[in-house]
């Protein structure tokens, strides 16, 4: 079983819901590292200077932002830990949207959340909320000290928490290419949509993703166990990194904590009518000749 790599809570409103963070995918890229031919040591990047192609020392090198092409400042490592998004533990939900109105793009790094052994009620009520209203929660939650946008989705028996891209990241349709208006203005037939939405609908099936395998990672799979059996295999250290503590989150009387949150939705309503009621208030008046005029 994967190891929560986060603890914390998902907060909406004043509920709290104490959870912890566990990745949902595992990485199967097919890498390949670097070694010396004759005593398969690993070969690190060397520090160069692109321009002269000499050696840096690590002390003669600074991080610098490009603002503009070929252009930089300078932007020391105090000044990138003070703009650092702080390390929190709330999973802290913005809002909810329809979950059709999130597109795919938007999608990044899915994980689980699982409750802590106290959460079983706030659990359950969040997820099955999610689940019959067909909203998901936009949330922000910083990782591995970098915020990130993310949306906390009802998914079956659980509840997952899918980092997003943020808006600057995605590109706009008119970024890659002009695209065709609709079918009809390029040509196609009714027949030949029909026949597409046929072959379409022959070839749909139910998702079954183990019917589908990385064909390329399956062959260098085999190819390195055959080398293994004949004996050519050459062992390398790997270093694995301390685990993060992290503390939980306590949480009080679900039932009250719902109508405070209620509670205080409604006051930050009527806050904002008695501020649109004095704002009126203080405009300057019409002669009434005018309002009179206007009336009639």
């Amino acid at each position: 079983m994967p190891r929560a790599i986060w603890k914390g809570a998902i907060s909406f409103g004043l509920v709290y819901v104490p959870v912890e963070l566990v990745p949902a995918t595992q990485s199967e890229h097919t890498g390949f590292n670097l070694l010396e031919r004759r005593t398969f040591d690993p070969i690190g990047y060397r520090q160069i200077n692109k321009r002269t192609g000499k050696p840096v020392e690590r002390d003669d090198i600074v991080r610098g932002y490009e603002y503009e092409k070929g252009a930089y400042v300078v932007i020391s490592d105090e000044e990138i830990r003070a703009a650092s998004a702080e390390a929190t533990q709330t999973v802290d939900i913005l809002a909810f949207i329809d979950a059709a109105q999130l597109s795919f793009v938007y999608l990044d790094t899915p994980y689980w959340l699982t409750p802590d052994r106290r959460a079983g009620k706030t659990y359950a009520l969040l997820r099955d909320a999610l689940a019959s209203s067909g909203k998901i929660g936009i949330a922000n939650v910083v990782l591995h000290s970098k915020q990130h946008l993310a949306a906390v989705i009802a998914a079956g028996p659980a509840l997952a928490l899918q980092t997003l891209r943020w808006s600057t990241e995605v590109r706009e349709f008119e970024d890659v290419q002009a695209l065709p208006k609709s079918a009809k203005s390029e040509g196609v037939s009714s027949r030949e949509l029909q026949m597409a939405r046929k072959l379409i609908d022959d070839l749909t099936t139910d998702w079954q993703p183990d019917a589908y395998r990385d064909t390329f990672r399956d062959a260098i799979l085999e190819l390195a166990e055959r080398k293994v059996r004949e004996g050519k295999a050459h062992e390398v250290t790997r270093v694995q990194a301390p685990a993060q503590k992290a503390r939980g989150a306590d949480i009080v009387d679900l039932t009250e904590l719902l109508k405070r949150s209620l509670g205080k939705r409604k006051a930050a309503a009527r806050h904002v009518s008695d501020t649109d009621d004095h704002a009126d208030d203080a405009r300057p008046r019409k002669p009434a000749s005018r309002r009179s005029k206007r009336a009639a």
